[in-house]
């Protein structure tokens, strides 16, 4: 009973040296992400008469006029490899005080999503030949719903607003990727931009 006892005490320690290993201190990896596959850039024109408007769109979006009534349109741009989508409002202004009411509610739109941010890049566009005038709000952090939004308008009788959301639980540090893309689509359209 005695040389078991040596034995197993043996054998413990046996077991115990072995794993000690090198000496060297391990570190976790980092958390990895699943990687994901974009297609290339390539755009065409999005031109139907049912909009004061129009620009260029993504290929692999999909354009859906979704309701007009009172003169406003709605059009949401589709993506759906991607579970994206940026959604345009366009409001014809009737008289120049109303363009300052749309810039307070787009500014309003936008405050919602403070909370979750750790910061805004403001950016302004001007293309002259085309009377469109932009502002663009990138917003940083990890749980931010709408991290790009902005608003367009010749000042005078067009107003156009857009928001980007993805459709799953924002952890915008893995979405990077699609992000940027979906963020270069906008930036695209407005350059592409052209009211009627």
């Amino acid at each position: 009973m005695k040389q078991l006892i040596i034995s197993i005490i043996a054998l413990f320690s046996l077991a115990l040296v072995s794993c000690g290993g090198s000496g060297k201190s391990h570190t976790p990896k980092p958390r990895g992400y699943m990687r994901i596959d974009l297609p290339a850039k390539s755009y065409v024109a999005f031109d139907t008469a049912a909009l004061p408007f129009r620009f260029e769109r993504a290929n692999d979006a999909i354009a859906d006029l979704k309701r007009d009534q009172h003169r406003m349109k709605w059009v949401d741009l589709r993506y759906p490899d991607l579970n994206g989508i940026i959604f345009l409002s366009y409001i014809p202004l009737r008289k120049p005080s109303e363009l300052a009411a749309e810039v307070d509610t787009s500014y309003r739109l936008l405050s919602q999503h403070f909370d979750f941010s750790s910061g805004v890049d403001e950016r302004l566009f001007v293309n002259e030949d085309a009377h469109v005038y932009a502002t663009t709000y990138r917003l940083q952090g990890q749980n931010v719903a709408s991290t790009y939004q902005f608003w367009a308008t010749d000042s005078v009788r067009h107003f156009l607003r857009g928001s980007l959301y993805i459709d799953c639980v924002p952890n915008n540090d893995s979405l990077a990727p699609v992000l940027e893309y979906l963020q270069a689509d906008i930036d695209h359209l407005l350059e592409t931009l052209q009211w009627r």
